[in-house]
Parts: structure tokens; C-alpha cells; sequence
């Protein structure tokens, strides 16, 4: 059995995660953890963790992580630099899935988009990604996005700094042929919306996916979270869950 310590136990992911470790026959809510409550204590009593909280709890998380020798399923986003230099470093004595998105079917978009930037070239076809999220999310543009761009970056020899456009406004000119836009929108209690946009004189092609249910995400650390439990120290994500690569 696997015994796992949910983070955030209070908020909106918590309460999923929980509801998906109870609902699965091969975990069990260890403990539970907020803020302001005895982190020591609630690791000891687990194999694993799986948090998604808040990017600046995600050092004490690992530190004590080492600690105990406890895995780690991380779906936070929003890490500074140092924040995520923090997770790489700690994964070479720990078991580590670190994923921007847990859902089975975002990880298939995931690989989607890098099969389409393969085949729809830049020299033809402009791209530009859009996400949607509810009105009460910290951070823009979301991890998922994040991932789609870098994954974009990847495929077409492009730079997130240089080559990622976020919004536009005014009088912008051409669109520059290496261009990729990146465009976020926030409101009402949209759980989650993510699109790749391939448009070319003539033609568009659309990838996108929606999550009507934070379920989706919470059942997709849990499997994580089963899946790390025979694997060395390393840092995984969720395309090495689910063998997409």
C-alpha cells in the first residue's frame, strides 16, 4: 500500500487529490499537511508526497523530503529559477515526478503538439497557443502553457525569451515568421483550457483540450505517485508515466 501525505489538504486541488487517493485500492491518505502545521511529523508517516500548493512552500518540501528519503509528486507551478534548480538538484537522491500537468489527456496533447511542430513547419504555418483558467490562479501564463511553448521552442529552434510574443497590443506590424503568441485569459471557474493553433494560408489546424474536472489532474498524480514507487532516484514527469516517450 502505498501511504501517501496530500499538501494543501484545504484547498481545491487538496480535496481532489484526497478523493482520488481514497477512490484508488493500491493508496492511502498517510496524513494530511497546511500551512502552519507540522510538516515533520506528517512526512514521517508517508512513502510519498503529492503536493500542489504554492511555489515558495516547494523548498521546505524537499528539503525534508531528503530528510526522510520521502518521494515526491509535484504539480505546483510558478517555480523561480532557483525554486526548480532546487527540485533538479534534490532529484539525484530522490525519486522526483515533477509535470506541469497530471491530466492523461494534456500529456497527449503534450505529444501531440511536438508530432505537429514536426510536420507543420514555421516557414508555413504561424503558431500561437491560448489557455484559459479560472479568475483565482496565481500565475500566467499556466505550467501547461509553459510546457507547450517549450515544447514548441524545442521543435522549431526558437526561444522562449526572444521568440515567445505574449499579447499584443497596438500597432504591432507583421507578424514575425518565427513568432509564437502566447495568450492568456482568466474568469469565472474554468478548471482549465489549452489550445495549439497552427494557421497557414488557406488551412488551420487546432489541437486543444479541456478539463471540466480537477479530478482529472488529481487521479493523474495518483497513478504518478503508484508509478514512482519502483523507480530510482531521477526526475520524471508524467510523459515517462504513461511511456509517451
Amino acid at each position: 500500500m502505498n501511504r501517501i501525505l496530500v499538501t494543501g489538504k484545504s484547498g481545491r486541488m487538496g480535496q481532489a487529490v484526497i478523493e482520488a487517493v481514497n477512490a484508488n485500492p493500491d493508496t492511502e491518505v498517510a496524513s494530511t499537511h497546511d500551512a502552519g502545521e507540522d510538516l515533520v511529523a506528517a512526512m514521517a508517516k508517508a512513502d510519498t508526497v503529492i503536493d500542489f500548493t504554492i511555489h515558495s512552500f516547494t523548498a521546505e518540501l524537499v528539503e525534508e523530503a531528503l530528510k526522510q528519503g520521502t518521494r515526491l509528486v509535484i504539480g505546483t507551478t510558478g517555480h523561480t529559477v532557483e525554486e526548480r534548480d532546487t527540485i533538479f538538484k534534490a532529484s539525484k537522491s530522490l525519486p522526483i515526478v515533477f509535470a506541469p500537468n497530471y491530466s492523461v489527456g494534456v500529456n497527449t496533447l503534450f505529444w501531440l503538439t511536438r508530432k505537429a511542430a514536426k510536420v507543420l513547419k514555421q516557414e508555413t504555418f504561424d503558431i500561437e497557443v491560448t489557455e484559459m483558467h479560472h479568475r483565482h490562479k496565481i500565475d500566467a501564463p499556466s505550467g501547461t502553457a509553459r510546457r507547450l511553448l517549450e515544447i514548441l521552442n524545442e521543435e522549431t529552434a526558437t526561444s522562449y525569451e526572444k521568440d515567445v510574443k505574449h499579447g499584443r497590443f497596438g500597432i504591432t506590424g507583421a507578424r514575425p515568421q518565427r513568432e509564437i503568441g502566447m495568450h492568456t485569459l482568466r474568469g469565472g471557474d474554468v478548471v482549465g483550457d489549452h489550445t495549439v493553433m497552427f494557421a497557414a494560408d488557406g488551412e488551420r489546424v487546432e489541437l486543444t483540450h479541456k478539463a471540466s474536472s480537477r479530478m482529472t489532474f488529481a487521479s493523474g498524480a495518483v497513478r504518478a505517485a503508484i508509478w514512482l514507487a519502483d523507480q530510482p532516484a531521477g526526475l520524471y514527469d508524467m510523459q515517462d508515466v504513461l511511456d509517451l516517450k
